[in-house]
């Protein structure tokens, strides 16, 4: 399915770094990127550098105050709470600028690639910081990388974007930002913000057009009810709203040993989102692809599993998941981590779901998310809610 495919990467994008004991820990990316290039996924792909983001592509989504702010903590290593810089979340480090600015420009190049057509598909498993606001920082997101990408497309003159989400978390950061833009198709799916951070993105926040989308599924939710509702809702609106290119953020912090969250897919549950979405950036989008990483936490079990098979469904060649992990990458996280490294790419699951339109049953806490969602913006796109 994929004729051209760019991973954007640089080994200073595991500077963002908010040191020991923090859970976005920049091994999972090391490690992931360790995984990939093992099992000759890398061999596939176009490997492409970057460049930090300008301020002027910073300011496309952030206040200016907001880059200095940054910048300032960066020269000094000292907080500036009122900017969200120095908090629990966001510990404030020297260098925290430029660390946050290459991020940005990895998705930016990204971007970049697929709107000149140098590239049908481009990854930055480095991005999906989803959580930065136009002036603060949040849930471990400085600069929102995926917010900028889309800024930017549209500067290119792009007229419609969709944005894709299935990190555990709402992808509040990048709803915020084009709230108000009819441009732009924000969904996500993500546990219910009744029992997880960041309490937004109830199936009501549906934005001035209905074009911001909320799926919020219920604690403990596994591969089959989640599954059952990407496809109640996600395949139906990007038909309708046909964008012009697909951005995906592919937190992988659903999984069921995430310490962060409450959710409880596994990785082959995940693979086969990957799937799914590959499809519709094809059917939908005529390829055009932007993807990002984003949460995870679960640094060695999950990460690199979960993101290899993302780099590898990206690049037209998905891996067998029986596939076993190679005995140098073992030896490598027993080196960098201490720890036992999984023996295969798979949980051992083999997903199954329902389909919507088989009916909707009331008494199913996942039906009956999946009918707040359509019922709130369905109609706003021309579609029946029901079944």
């Amino acid at each position: 399915m994929s004729r051209s495919v760019r991973v954007i990467w640089d080994d200073a994008l595991t500077s963002y770094d908010f040191g020991p004991g923090h859970p976005l820990a920049p091994v999972r990316v090391e490690l992931t990127m360790a995984l990939a290039r093992e099992l000759g996924v890398l061999e596939r792909v176009e490997m492409t550098g970057c460049a930090p983001a300008t301020d002027d592509e910073l300011a496309l989504v952030h206040k200016r105050d907001y880059i200095e702010a940054v910048k300032w903590v960066s020269a000094t290593g000292r907080p500036d709470l009122s900017h969200g810089l120095g908090t629990a979340d966001n510990p404030a480090f020297a260098g925290v600028h430029e660390a946050s600015a290459l991020i940005t420009g990895a998705t930016l190049e990204a971007a970049r690639s697929v709107w000149t057509g140098e590239a049908e598909h481009a990854v930055n498993v480095a991005g999906g910081l989803h959580h930065a606001m136009a002036a603060t920082a949040s849930g471990f997101c400085v600069y929102n990388d995926p917010a900028a990408a889309i800024a930017w497309l549209l500067a290119q003159g792009a007229s419609r974007i969709a944005y894709v989400d299935v990190d555990v978390h709402h992808g509040d950061g990048v709803q915020s930002l084009f709230h108000d833009d009819p441009r732009v198709l924000t969904i996500s799916l993500h546990e219910s913000p009744r029992t997880l951070f960041p309490g937004t993105g109830f199936p009501q926040e549906t934005g001035a057009e209905g074009t911001a989308v909320n799926v919020a599924l219920p604690a403990g939710c596994g591969d089959s009810g989640w599954l059952r509702a990407f496809h109640a809702v996600v395949p139906q609106l990007l038909r309708e709203f046909a964008p012009e290119i697909l951005v995906t953020q592919h937190g992988c912090d659903s999984h069921a040993l995430d310490p962060l969250a409450n959710l409880m897919l596994s990785v082959d549950g995940q693979r086969t989102a990957y799937e799914a979405l590959h499809r519709l950036a094809h059917e939908t989008a005529g390829g055009r692809w932007i993807v990002t990483g984003g949460g995870g936490y679960e640094l060695v079990q999950v990460v690199p599993r979960a993101w290899t098979h993302l780099i590898a469904e990206v690049s037209g060649h998905p891996l067998d998941p029986a596939t076993a992990t190679p005995e140098a990458w073992r030896r490598f996280v027993k080196e960098r981590t201490g720890q036992t490294a999984p023996l295969t790419l798979t949980d051992g699951r083999h997903p199954e779901f329902r389909d919507f339109s088989t009916g909707y049953d009331p008494a199913d806490e996942i039906d009956r998310a999946i009918m707040a969602t359509r019922n709130a913006v369905f109609p706003f796109h021309g579609l029946d809610p029901l079944p």
